[in-house]
């Protein structure tokens, strides 16, 4: 399988090698079973990863789109993610989290034949947001869309985190969210 990418469209990561145009629901992409367990064989499911980058894989606001990870676990969702974007945007080196939302922060992730590097800054970094930086292409900020939101609402927030014109951050966008959500149960009950 090539890995195919055009740059004038919303993409989204479907697998390791293929990206293809976001569509209004999520994305799913398969990375490959880097996970063990504590005897240490491979995990036998492994989880796709749910990412949404703006067109050409950069925005021009203040994100490039929007990651929902399934759990509060920087160690297990780190090497699905770095596995997703190694292919189409090239090597990932660093992660930086703002650590509010987040069970624990490691130093440093074990990938596939080297280790991923992971920092973090309390204050300096929106808590909603995580810095991805790649060895040979830069940088993506994306918001983190937290694992326990509806499949609706991240719908929503990773389009909107992947739209060019958005030019909100990423608490904003789910303060925004928070408010419409608020919103519409109000008016339900």
């Amino acid at each position: 399988m090539t890995t195919t990418f055009d740059p004038s469209a919303s993409q989204k990561i479907t697998s390791r090698k293929t990206i293809e145009k976001i569509p209004s629901q999520p994305t799913d992409s398969v990375p490959p079973s880097s996970d063990s367990s504590a005897s240490g064989s491979a995990s036998a499911s492994v989880e796709p990863v749910r990412l949404a980058f703006a067109p050409g894989g950069h925005g021009t606001g203040a994100l490039d789109g929007a990651w929902w990870p399934r759990s509060r676990d920087l160690e297990h969702e780190l090497p699905g993610l770095a596995e997703a974007m190694d292919a189409p945007f090239g090597r990932i080196t660093r992660v930086l989290v703002n650590p509010a939302h987040w069970l624990t922060i490691p130093r440093r992730v074990r990938l596939p034949e080297r280790l991923l590097h992971v920092g973090w800054f309390a204050a300096e970094q929106d808590p909603h947001k995580v810095i991805v930086r790649s060895y040979t292409v830069g940088r993506w900020d994306l918001l983190v869309i937290p694992p326990e939101t509806t499949p609706d609402t991240a719908a929503r927030l990773m389009a909107a985190a992947a739209d060019p014109e958005n030019r909100l951050t990423a608490s904003a966008l789910m303060a925004v969210e928070t408010d419409r959500t608020t919103e519409e149960e109000a008016i339900a009950a």
